[in-house]
């Protein structure tokens, strides 16, 4: 009887098999599981395109990608093509199978098992040698567009007189075709050995011929070319010592050729490519001759040339010739660094004059009267004071400033303005409604005056919800891009925002710009959600018509991405242009590649006591030996719109970044009028400037080498961090300054190597509305009898008797003394030394100025004000113009008496009218016109003081 129960064609075979509605239901389910890993990886492309659509800068981001898309094809290509193509033919060249040894029969095994996978391993090798290659050189893609785009620099080095351009932007892109090559031809031997190997072609333990002879010719093709790339780069090494670091004594980051480079390394490159392309020929002459012999001994030859020619020999003229003469020897090679190293930093117009350091003249009224017109004091410390606008400004929780404020100009007077941002950590309660759509953006600006303050605290120019003061109220408050809101929000739609809050409770807002990505479309939001990794964006009914996505809301984030060419300042500030406010950020081009300009490194020339997380520099470890402020970028506050302006218009990096991405960045001349007036020369730029004027100052190359003249950036003595003392801004004026007026300035000062003396103090004109903007003066002390530097007159301040004893008093109780920053300004050949000295009380949050620290020559004052400290220090008081009698009382007339000069007259009566429209702006809260009006009325009593001078006759003389 038949087996019915299931045998082998039985029913009994189909239990374990799936039913087609499985089958069906299983393949729907790996479709969907391949459509959801295309979806993730297509979500991010998509979020990043729409992201820059958003923000008008699409170029950028298509450029970028079809240069990528087109490196990774073509190189990985080219790889494949090479390392296939070699497999290939080595398994073409197999020797035909014979009588077997040992050897073979064990390698018998591997070849018939991958015999039925042959074509599959050809093809998955070549792939994964090609998709590593391809993702390499699409990492290379600002090299290649720099290579196609660049500009010449009109500039050649001294050794070989080949422009700048060709070490910048074409030898970096032959390095990498180098390093191509060479790894394609190590892959090929390596993948054609191993086949050759296989299929018999090389033997190690069998009898007869180690390699027959279609493998040897394979082979030595691949060495030949291998060493002919060799000879290319021995080639390319000749013009790589005008760009090559090297340790030595004259400069921690030297670049460029010396003596021993010169004179021993480049002829020995010259002859090790002579010897490379001849060890060359020879390997490729194996294809006729069948044999190493000739091949290896040249090979030999070239290693050992490496050695000694290469190696040996420069270390002989070093030791020898060099090391006995050493400064007479370097002397021609230093001399081209210190030029090339001036121009790459753009400090060769820096200019060097002798200081007395000493006080020149023994009238101290004179000097008195000049302590107020040759700087504004700034006594408000943008490091200090962020407290005091945060306890006194801050008006809610959820409201923040930076712990660092910015330093700007109005109404012709030194200003500290910082923006009240939102503080996602202060909202009352935190969930996803409120940190993404309730609470949005920040709200107001806030400003001081920079050089006087009101019982201790800022003197504010601009304050209170909504802001209101010197700019007014009529312009666009809310704050939704800043230095501090870096999470993302969702605007636009059916949620409102808090708008802000007073007397009368909450207003609520609803974003109008257009800026951030549509969320109507259910891709958008479904890419979003996997982006944020938020899936309530897919389905919550908080986002509708009209949401709008905000991310990468930070200055610096927006500018990176839309130029990722450009290294950003640390330090971005806002100021107040035609009712809008605009984060300003200055961007700069670098180059690692400027022939024999020393190199340096961004994070630690740029670092100083004020660095931290919120004022890091891009690229902290980037080293780079040419640096330009190319670039003048804004961020609007509002709509997050960027700008790019060029800047500097003689930059070739930047008119080669502006070739591959053309009208990306905007010509100088489209910067308007009140823009112009708010920028300044940026900070990360005259930090690297200072770090190399510790050196390179000296133009001398003996002088150079023996270091005496070497300068040191004194640490910040007002803390106990060991670090840099920062630059400061102030409005001042240098000796011999061609400007009547002070300028807008950035100041910093050089202390001599291991010593506290004062070496040098310089200042960078920083006002663009200038002629000298970016004009570098340094002022050189005496090195026979220098000043006090920073660090001296601080402990000077501290081991007064009186000093000490009255900073005991202020500290009594739980209260903290702090210190703020120590300005130095030259002043008839002196060094006048102010500093705000505040205190924090134990049952207050934020400093007060209490005191004024001043010091000039041998005399100190430690006031409550600046001017007491000023008339202590002089021993006189500053000349006053005499004010006229108010008529009625509150109201500034000036009554010009009768039998006066017509040009007094006429100087008074605009006085008068000067001061009536100041009170009528002071009225309307017309801050702005109130500062004009200031500034007419002293200049109107100036020229009053001066007419009536020249009419007194002089006194006769008995």
């Amino acid at each position: 009887m038949p087996d019915r129960g299931g045998g082998p064609s039985g029913p009994r075979m189909r239990v374990g098999r799936p039913s087609r509605r499985a089958r069906t239901l299983l393949m729907t389910l790996g479709v969907l599981a391949v459509l959801g890993m295309l979806f993730i990886m297509f979500a991010g492309f998509w979020t990043d395109w729409l992201w820059f659509r958003s923000v008008k800068y699409s170029t950028v981001f298509t450029t970028t990608l079809w240069t990528k898309i087109g490196l990774f094809a073509v190189f990985g290509l080219l790889m494949a093509g090479a390392v296939g193509l070699n497999i290939w033919l080595a398994h073409r060249l197999r020797p035909p199978l014979s009588a077997m040894s040992m050897e073979q029969q064990s390698l018998d095994r591997y070849r018939m098992s991958i015999a039925p996978y042959k074509k599959w391993l050809l093809l998955g090798i070549s792939v994964l040698v090609g998709l590593i290659a391809g993702a390499s050189a699409a990492g290379q893609w600002k090299t290649w567009l720099m290579y196609v785009n660049g500009v010449p620099f009109g500039t050649k080095d001294p050794q070989f007189r080949m422009d700048v351009s060709f070490y910048t932007f074409d030898l970096p892109w032959y390095r990498f075709l180098l390093g191509f090559g060479f790894a394609a031809v190590v892959l090929s031997v390596i993948a054609a050995t191993v086949v050759h190997y296989l299929y018999g072609g090389l033997r190690v333990t069998s009898p007869g011929a180690r390699a027959t002879a279609a493998a040897t010719g394979h082979l030595s093709v691949l060495l030949g070319l291998f060493v002919t790339l060799k000879a290319v780069a021995y080639w390319l090494d000749r013009y790589g010592l005008a760009v090559k670091s090297s340790d030595f004594k004259a400069s921690d980051n030297w670049t460029g050729l010396r003596y021993v480079d010169a004179n021993a390394y480049l002829p020995a490159k010259t002859i090790l490519v002579a010897i490379a392309a001849i060890c060359a020929v020879l390997f490729f002459a194996t294809l006729w001759r069948r044999t190493w012999q000739l091949p290896v001994i040249g090979f030999g030859l070239m290693v050992l040339s490496a050695i000694l020619i290469g190696g040996l020999y420069p270390a002989i003229v070093q030791k020898f010739q060099v090391q006995p003469n050493e400064q007479a020897k370097e002397s021609p090679y230093v001399q081209k660094n210190i030029k090339a190293t001036r121009d790459a930093y753009g400090i060769a117009g820096a200019e060097v004059k002798d200081y007395p350091g000493v006080p020149q003249t023994e009238d101290r009224t004179k000097l008195r009267s000049a302590a107020d017109t040759t700087a504004s004091l700034r006594l408000l410390d943008p490091n200090i004071v962020s407290p005091a606008f945060q306890q006194l400004q801050q008006v809610k929780g959820y409201y923040a400033f930076p712990s660092t404020l910015a330093v700007d100009r109005y109404s012709g007077q030194d200003t500290v303005i910082g923006l009240r941002e939102l503080n996602i950590g202060g909202i009352p309660k935190n969930n996803w409604i409120n940190d993404h759509f309730k609470y949005t953006h920040g709200y107001g600006v806030v400003a001081a005056k920079g050089t006087t303050v009101k019982d201790g605290a800022p003197d504010f120019t601009q304050s209170d919800l909504p802001s209101k003061g010197m700019f007014g109220t009529n312009f666009e408050q809310r704050i939704y891009y800043g230095e501090q809101t870096k999470q993302y929000s969702i605007v636009g739609g059916p949620q409102k925002e808090l708008d802000y809050s007073d007397d009368k409770g909450e207003k609520e807002t609803s974003y109008q710009g257009d800026s951030g990505v549509n969320l109507a479309n259910p891709v958008n939001r479904a890419a979003y959600a996997l982006t944020f990794s938020e899936p309530q964006i897919l389905y919550s009914g908080a986002i509708g018509e009209g949401s709008r996505i905000l991310y990468n809301r930070t200055p610096k984030q927006r500018v990176e991405a839309v130029a990722p060419w450009l290294t950003i300042d640390g330090a971005p500030y806002p100021a107040v242009i035609d009712g809008r406010i605009k984060w300003i950020v200055d961007a700069y081009t670098t180059t690692n590649g400027y022939p024999y300009a020393s190199r340096t490194t961004l994070g630690q020339s740029t670092a100083d006591s004020l660095t931290n997380s919120q004022r890091a520099v891009v690229a902290q470890e980037n080293q780079v030996n040419y640096i330009r402020n190319s670039v003048k970028a804004t961020v609007d506050a509002y709509d997050g719109s960027v700008d790019l302006y060029q800047w500097d218009t003689q930059d070739p990096v930047l008119k080669t970044w502006m070739k591959a991405f053309p009208g990306t960045v905007k010509p100088k001349g489209e910067i308007a009028k009140p823009l112009m007036d708010h920028l300044r020369y940026p900070q990360d730029l005259f930090k690297v400037q200072r770090e190399l004027l510790t050196r390179y100052h000296v133009t001398d190359p003996q002088t150079f080498l023996s270091g005496s003249e070497a300068w040191a950036v004194p640490d910040d003595p007002t803390t106990k961090a060991g670090t840099a003392v920062p630059p400061y801004y102030l409005s001042m004026k240098m000796p011999d300054q061609k400007e009547k007026d002070q300028v807008f300035s950035l100041t910093t000062t050089f202390t001599p190597n291991e010593r506290p003396n004062l070496s040098a103090f310089m200042a960078v004109n920083a006002d663009p509305g200038t002629p000298d903007y970016g004009k570098i003066r340094i002022l050189k002390m005496p090195t026979s009898k220098p000043p006090e530097g920073p660090g001296q007159v601080q402990s000077k301040f501290q081991s007064e008797p009186k000093i000490a004893e009255s900073i005991r008093l202020l500290r009594g109780g739980d209260s903290e003394i702090e210190y703020g920053n120590l300005l130095a300004v030259p002043l008839d050949g002196g060094m006048l030394y102010v500093e705000p000295v505040y205190v924090r009380s134990s049952g207050l949050k934020y400093p007060l100025l209490r005191k004024v620290l001043v010091t000039y020559g041998n005399q100190t004052a430690f006031e409550d004000t600046l001017e007491k400290a000023l008339n202590v220090v002089f021993g006189a008081e500053a000349p006053t113009t005499p004010v006229p009698p108010a008529q009625p009382p509150g109201e500034g007339t000036v009554t010009p008496p009768t039998n006066q000069d017509p040009t007094v007259k006429a100087a008074l009566s605009d006085a008068q009218k000067a001061i009536e429209e100041a009170e009528k702006a002071r009225q309307a809260g017309d801050w702005a016109a109130f500062g004009k009006a200031q500034d007419d009325i002293k200049a109107a009593l100036k020229r009053a003081i001066e007419a009536e001078a020249k009419a007194t006759p002089p006194p006769s003389g008995g």
